[in-house]
C-alpha cells in the first residue's frame, strides 16, 4: 500500500508528486494550481498549448504539449481529466508501472477534507455563485482559499490556495458524481434540473443523487426556495433557504435590471440586510448573489464590506460576456446551454432594451441534445430571431438523427411565427448573420462549446 494512499482515501499531508493528463482544461488547471501552492511537485501535459498554461508554467508547473510515455516520470500518482480515456498511452504506462491512476474526485475529496469546506452545486449556477462566494468572503476579510470551475474576472484564474486561510470554497461537480465525494461542512444548491442523464441513467436516479448530496453536508445547506426541484429539500432542518418567494429566510425584492447590471434588495431572519447592486443582468444572477450573501451572512461577514464585494463583482468568463460593439451591433457571449439557463439569460438581454436580439445557440453534445431537444421549445422566447447550429460534440460520437434541426423543431412547433433557422456549416451561419444584423441589434451566442469565437469572426471585416 502507497504511504498516500489507506484503504479509504487519499491522504495530501505528504509532499507529494503528481502528474496530470489533460492538464489544460479549466478544471484540472485549478487542481494543478492548489497542489503546487501546497508544495506537491506537479506537472502535466495536454494536446495543444494555450492561455490557460501560461499560468501553470509561469508558478513553476512543467507542462509539456502532446501525450507522450516519456512525461510520466517516478511520480506518486497520477490523475486525468474526465477527457482522457483508459487507452491515453501516459495512463497506459502508468498502469504498467503500478503507479496509481487518482480521479479527480478523489483529489477534490483529499482537499476538502483539509479545511472546513463550502461546496457549492446545482445543475447552473454553480460557477457564478462559487466565483461571488470567494470573492465577498475575500472582501469581508475571511480569507478562503477556492477552487471553481470558471475563470474568476477578478482574481484572473479559478484556483486559490493560503496556508492561512480556513475556510475552502469548491465548486461540486455533479456530472460524473464528484459532488458525492466531498468532504462538505457547508453546502449551496443553486437548481435541479435534467442533465447528464447519460451519467445517471433517469431523471429520477440525478435527483437522488442531490439528496445523497444534501444529506452528506454536515451543518447547514443553502437551498433556491424557487426553484421546483428543491421543493421537498427545504423541509430538511439543516436548510437555510433564499429566493424571492416570500416565504424564504432571506427573501429578495424590488428587483430592478438594467442592460449591464441590477440591483434588488434583500431580507434575512434578523430583518432587511439593504440594498444591494450586481453588475451582472438577469434574476437568476440575484438569486445567485443571495446564496452567497445568506451563507456570508450565517458566518457573520460584516455586510457593508458585503455589499462593496458585490457591487465590484465582475462576473465570470463565458457569463453574460459583452465582447463588443461594431457598427452599433453589440456583442455578448454566455456559457448557457441547458434549456432553463437559455430562457433565464434572454430574459436578461430583454431587461437591456435592445433593438432586437438575435441568438445564436449551440447545442452541446448529442447525448444531452438527443435527451433534452424537446425542452427548449419554449427557452427562445425573449429572442426576435433564434440561429441554432449543429451540434458541439464535446467529444462524443454522432448519434443517428440527432442535430441541432431538432431544437429549431421544436422552436417551429411551439412558436410557429418565431424566426428560427438551423445552419449546419459555420461558413453559412456566418454570412447569414451580416447580412442579418442592423445597427442596435445585440448579437447573442449561446453555449458551452467553440461557438465562443463567433463574436469575433462576426466584428471581423466581411
Amino acid at each position: 500500500m502507497n504511504r498516500f494512499l489507506d484503504e479509504s482515501a487519499l491522504s495530501l499531508n505528504p509532499k507529494l508528486s503528481v502528474h496530470i493528463v489533460g492538464i489544460g482544461g479549466a478544471g484540472m488547471r485549478a487542481i494543478a494550481l492548489v497542489l503546487s501552492s501546497m508544495g506537491h511537485s506537479v506537472t502535466g501535459s495536454d494536446l495543444k498549448s494555450s492561455s490557460g498554461l501560461d499560468r501553470l508554467t509561469a508558478s513553476g508547473i512543467k507542462v509539456a504539449i502532446g501525450h507522450d510515455v516519456s512525461n510520466v516520470g517516478q511520480v506518486d500518482f497520477v490523475t486525468r481529466s474526465t477527457a482522457v480515456s483508459d487507452s491515453n498511452v501516459e495512463i497506459d504506462k502508468a498502469r504498467k508501472q503500478g503507479i496509481p491512476i487518482v480521479s479527480r474526485a478523489e483529489i477534490l475529496s483529499a482537499i476538502t477534507r483539509i479545511k472546513p469546506t463550502i461546496s457549492v452545486a446545482g445543475t447552473h449556477g454553480k460557477t457564478t455563485t462559487s466565483s461571488m462566494l470567494a470573492v465577498l468572503l475575500a472582501e469581508a476579510n475571511l480569507n478562503p482559499s477556492f477552487i471553481i470551475g470558471g475563470e474568476v474576472n477578478e482574481i484572473g484564474c479559478g484556483a486559490l490556495w493560503k496556508a492561512d486561510s480556513n475556510l475552502f470554497v469548491v465548486e461540486a461537480d455533479e456530472s460524473d458524481g464528484t459532488f458525492l465525494t466531498l468532504d462538505s461542512d457547508y453546502g449551496i444548491i443553486t437548481n435541479v434540473e435534467p442533465d447528464h442523464l447519460g451519467h445517471y441513467g433517469s431523471e429520477d436516479r440525478l435527483r437522488d443523487a442531490f439528496d445523497s448530496y444534501l444529506d452528506n453536508i454536515k451543518i447547514k445547506a443553502f437551498l433556491s426556495y424557487d426553484d421546483e426541484g428543491l421543493r421537498k429539500a427545504i423541509q430538511n432542518p439543516k436548510v437555510i433557504t433564499y429566493g424571492v418567494n416570500a416565504n424564504a429566510d432571506y427573501v429578495i425584492s424590488n428587483y430592478e435590471g438594467f442592460r449591464f447590471g441590477s440591483k434588488f434588495s434583500l431580507d434575512g431572519p434578523k430583518g432587511n440586510l439593504g440594498e444591494f447592486s450586481v453588475a451582472t443582468p438577469g434574476i437568476y444572477n440575484v438569486q445567485n448573489a443571495s446564496a452567497a450573501l445568506a451563507f456570508a451572512d450565517y458566518m457573520k461577514a460584516d455586510m457593508e464590506s458585503l455589499r462593496a464585494g458585490l457591487a465590484q463583482f465582475g462576473g465570470v468568463a463565458r457569463r453574460f460576456h459583452y465582447r463588443g460593439e461594431r457598427n452599433g451591433i453589440s456583442f455578448i457571449d454566455d456559457y448557457a446551454h441547458l434549456p432553463t439557463e437559455v430562457a433565464s439569460v434572454l430574459q436578461a438581454a430583454k431587461e437591456g432594451n435592445w433593438g432586437r436580439i438575435i441568438c445564436v445557440f449551440q447545442p452541446h453534445r448529442y447525448t444531452r441534445t438527443r435527451d433534452l431537444w424537446k425542452e427548449f421549445s419554449n427557452s427562445f422566447h425573449h429572442a426576435d430571431v433564434v440561429y441554432v447550429t449543429d451540434v458541439y460534440s464535446a467529444g462524443e460520437p454522432p448519434i443517428p438523427g440527432i442535430s441541432g434541426r431538432l431544437i429549431v423543431d421544436a422552436i417551429r412547433s411551439s412558436t410557429p411565427d418565431k424566426q428560427a433557422a438551423f445552419f449546419e456549416h459555420r461558413v453559412d451561419l456566418v454570412e447569414h448573420i451580416r447580412s442579418e444584423l442592423t445597427q442596435g441589434d445585440l448579437c447573442l451566442s449561446l453555449g458551452a462549446g467553440d461557438i465562443t469565437t463567433l463574436p469575433n469572426e462576426l466584428m471581423l471585416e466581411g
